[in-house]
């Protein structure tokens, strides 16, 4: 077949791009058009999005496509993080600065909701793990801050929902992104009406739920105009962007439990396709989370600090003078002695610290742990603690599937790491596979393709995805070592 363009808009918290991906009918490769930063904006003590910059960045993406992919390009579709929103009001005015998720005013809002209704109830209901960040309790918290501006509301849209409006008018929520919010029930498919009414959330405002690769509409016309391109189909893919992700697992296993995945970046998340939702006691006791995928599938998995904070410690070495590569602190690391200091890396005190050097170290001299004295200790003291947390998590999920994982798959930037890579498969003692680094990207664009009608299924995808991709393999090593540090980790989660 002649080579046919799917553009991507691919927004993480970091940084934002527009990508083609160029599909011949066999394999697949990616051309960036445009990066641009992206990150929280403090305004007044609070953290938002300035989602009109991300726009104006997206549109100047799309101009230059034009000239070199304007006449094969297909369709268009986004790809976010998940959990944050905005509102629409009246002519669909948006009402407000949209936040981060790292904003402070969630803070106690999770422990007073369940006051109001039950941990487990909302569990029931909703079927995801625990986390400040969820749409739930930043909507309880506006209720509580700004009712007015809610009870203006007439639509609610996550973040790409809302640059999909803005493509082509579409006000509808894709699935896999639906199913961060803590709003929607796994069972049903939809919104749980009620318990967000029991939060005294409107439930007029939640448009319809649509699946991955729903075709939205055609590019608005202003918008073709002003870009040069054609009107092209705006196609919702796995906005999510870890859904996004897991869509491109270059697995041959097929969709069960016998693999795990690692979207690793930022956050790590980590963990299984399943058919169906996982609910029950032992679930909610591990505060495990149920997140949508491809052809109606649910991603059992766990959310884990992931890379933020080595992110965060390179930050600070900047804000001190030293200025160091990604490449200079993994050698650093790999030079300091090992398993001198282990942390919890889902700990609160590390989701935003002023410094994370300092959180670090705080936390291991509260609970007895040496204290890290250099960079190249602080990064191993995270790598080293991220890879015995994936190993926790590990037998969490293989407990609520039932089956032992015979590979790991890690994806995303994260891959990049190999320090962490092959600490993950001496940790878990499974043979770790990596790669494709564009895991997102690749799964937007082939998400689109099958929408198109260029590609069948599910298992197409992988197969091409593989066909396209570099991937490294590394075996488990030093097992003994690990295992012994792996219960002193365990140790130090019973302590408070």
């Amino acid at each position: 077949m002649a080579e046919r363009c799917y553009l991507g808009v691919d927004l993480g918290a970091e940084s934002g791009r527009v990508i083609a991906g160029l599909f011949d009918g066999k394999r697949i490769r990616l051309e960036e058009i445009h990066r641009f930063p992206n990150g929280p904006v403090p305004v007044a003590d609070t953290l938002r999005w300035d989602v009109l910059r991300l726009w104006a960045e997206i549109q100047s993406g799309l101009a230059k496509a034009a000239p070199t992919y304007g006449q094969s390009a297909v369709s268009i579709g986004v790809d976010t993080w998940g959990v944050d929103y905005v509102l629409l009001g009246k002519n669909n005015e948006m009402l407000g600065q949209p936040y981060n998720y790292r904003d402070p005013r969630t803070q106690g809002v999770m422990e007073a909701a369940f006051s109001r209704v039950s941990r487990a109830d909302i569990f029931a209901a909703t079927g995801l793990q625990f986390m400040t960040i969820n749409t739930l309790y930043q909507l309880i918290a506006m209720r509580q801050r700004t009712p007015v501006l809610m009870d203006q509301a007439e639509r609610f849209l996550m973040m790409p929902d809302l640059f999909h409006w803005l493509l082509c008018g579409s006000q509808v929520v894709e699935f896999t992104n639906a199913t961060t919010s803590q709003c929607l029930d796994p069972r049903t498919r939809t919104w749980a009406h009620d318990l967000l009414r029991k939060f005294d959330i409107p439930t007029e405002m939640f448009p319809e739920v649509v699946p991955p690769g729903t075709n939205l509409g055609k590019l608005r016309g202003d918008v073709a105009e002003r870009s040069r391109l054609p009107r092209l189909n705006v196609v919702a893919p796995a906005t999510h962007d870890t859904g996004a992700a897991v869509a491109a697992i270059p697995t041959e296993l097929g969709g069960t439990a016998k693999w795990a995945y690692i979207s690793s970046g930022t956050w790590s998340l980590m963990g299984l396709e399943l058919p169906q939702a996982t609910l029950g006691q032992r679930a909610l006791e591990l505060n495990v989370t149920n997140e949508g995928g491809i052809d109606g599938t649910f991603r059992l998995l766990k959310n884990i600090m992931g890379l933020w904070l080595v992110q965060e410690c390179r930050r600070s070495f900047e804000r001190s003078g030293k200025s160091l590569s990604y490449g200079e602190l993994a050698h650093l690391a790999s030079s300091a002695a090992p398993f001198r200091s282990l942390v919890n890396p889902d700990d609160p005190s590390f989701l935003s610290p002023s410094d994370m050097p300092t959180a670090i170290r705080d936390w291991c001299q509260q609970r007895g742990e040496v204290v890290p004295d250099s960079e190249g200790a602080l990064v191993r003291c995270a790598l080293e603690s991220l890879a015995l947390k994936y190993r926790m998590v590990l037998g969490w999920l293989e407990e609520l599937s039932g089956e032992k994982t015979e590979v790991i798959h890690i994806v995303g930037g994260g891959t990049q790491n190999e320090l962490l890579n092959q600490f993950t498969a001496n940790a878990c003692g499974r043979p770790v596979v990596t790669g494709p680094v564009e895991a997102t990207a690749l799964g937007n664009v082939l998400v689109q393709a099958r929408a198109s009608g260029d590609v069948a299924t599910l298992s197409e995808i992988r197969s091409i995805v593989r066909a396209s991709s570099e991937m490294k393999r590394y075996e488990p090593q030093q097992r003994a070592a690990w295992d012994q540090a792996y219960g002193r980790f365990c140790d130090l989660h019973k302590r408070p």
